[in-house]
């Protein structure tokens, strides 16, 4: 019924935990499908152990091409050797919940969703407490999910999709934000989405991933993943889940003023003028948005910050005023 997917890369520390919480689950009829992405530890090794005492475990060996590429080897193999129905994907540092399949899979046969979501829990290592009696998948209208559960929503690990979503969809090669290239694309497939509101995938803060290292040229990926989003939800009139982007793409611009850092002087310039522009094109649109407010507003206008706070916070009281100041008789 269902093939899960793992993209294996140095994680020979972590990657026991992670197939042993998925060949524990309660729901049985599934294949697990590890991509050893030419993992220079001794990755490659342990999963053709576990090919040897599972017949579910299929194991690729491949050169290195990243997380995008072990996926789409992934997605090919499935769609060439198994009669699945469904796809989820694992990252090799990660677990899930002993019901993680059944929850998703149920969730998906009631609501009759293309697409089911569980929510997560960000550990260290410690296990996120899950309420079993609460697993029940309830739909969304998408661009409410999409706003309201906004990591859920554009990860790609934590969901089942219908196996059919894939047929002419890849994830971008060499991307670094592979995920907010194509996830949100599947989503809004359909109106309403299945989401179960329990931390059913246990997401690993590991410092040594590829998200926690310092600025290289591939963290401008994200930046270009916001702006094909921004013109997707405009050209579709999904106005709200625009308006959402906007925000987070200024706020991640400037949280990534303020981590500059591994990169020589000159590129440091150029990095920092470039952020500050983008920011400060999308800013008017949010004038009234207080979250986060002044780290932005520094981002933006490092000069003029406290001054255009000030401003901005007396037009606001000045409007609100003029909200509920009631008509003259």
């Amino acid at each position: 019924m269902i093939s899960v997917i793992v993209p294996v890369y140095k994680v020979e520390e972590y990657i026991h935990r992670c197939i042993d919480s998925i060949l524990a689950q309660t729901f049985t009829d599934f294949e697990l499908i590890l991509v050893d992405d030419g993992s220079p530890d001794n990755c490659g090794k342990i999963c053709d152990e576990y090919a040897l005492i599972d017949n579910r475990v299929h194991v690729i060996h491949k050169e290195n091409g990243g997380l995008s590429d072990a996926r789409n080897a992934g997605i090919d193999w499935v769609f060439l050797h198994s009669n699945s129905e469904w796809l989820t994907f694992i990252d090799s540092d990660d677990w899930i919940h002993i019901m993680y399949l059944k929850a998703l899979l149920v969730g998906a046969q009631k609501t009759e969703s293309s697409i089911v979501i569980g929510a997560f829990q960000q550990t260290t290592g410690e296990l996120p407490v899950v309420n079993v009696d609460n697993l029940k998948a309830n739909l969304i209208e998408t661009e409410k999910l999409f706003c309201e559960k906004h990591i859920n929503a554009v990860v790609a690990w934590g969901k089942l999709y219908a196996k059919k979503l894939f047929n002419a969809k890849r994830f971008p090669i060499g991307k670094l934000h592979e995920d907010e290239y194509i996830t949100y694309k599947l989503l809004f497939q359909q109106k309403k989405i299945a989401f179960i509101d329990e931390p059913i995938y246990a997401y690993y803060v590991n410092p040594k991933s590829i998200t926690g290292q310092s600025w290289s040229q591939k963290r401008m990926d994200r930046i270009q993943a916001y702006m094909e989003q921004l013109e997707f939800f405009k050209n579709n009139g999904m106005d709200h889940a625009w308006k959402y982007v906007q925000w987070s793409y200024i706020r991640d611009l400037a949280i990534g003023i303020n981590h500059l850092y591994g990169i020589d002087k000159k590129e440091y310039v150029i990095r920092k003028r470039q952020l500050r522009s983008a920011i400060r094109k999308y800013i008017k649109y949010q004038l009234y948005n207080d979250k986060d407010l002044r780290m932005i507003y520094s981002a933006a206008y490092p000069n003029e910050a406290k001054i255009k706070y000030v401003v901005k916070k007396k037009f606001q009281s000045v409007r609100e005023l003029f909200a509920t100041k009631k008509p003259h008789k």
